[in-house]
């Protein structure tokens, strides 16, 4: 049984886009499946940018002596 979208990793998501752009690009593929296929990439395209987001505001976060978390920011000067 296939994993939903959400419950790929992002790897795993990754990797299935990868392989449909592969077909994509062979251009081997009935119309009505690249269209199948191009909808499919595109839900995992955003997909993947939404883990990567999350990962990003997690890992910009500092973890003060108390436990409490507070956003990190370089200053410019």
């Amino acid at each position: 049984m296939a994993k939903a979208k959400d419950e790929l990793s992002f790897e795993e998501s990754l990797e299935k886009l990868e392989e449909i752009v592969k077909k994509l690009e062979n251009g081997d593929i009935a119309l009505d499946d690249a269209i199948e296929k191009f909808n499919e990439a595109m839900a995992l395209a955003k997909s993947c940018d939404e883990k990567l987001k999350k990962a990003e505001k997690s890992l910009t976060k500092i973890v003060n002596d108390d436990g409490s978390l507070e956003d990190f920011e370089i200053e410019n000067k």
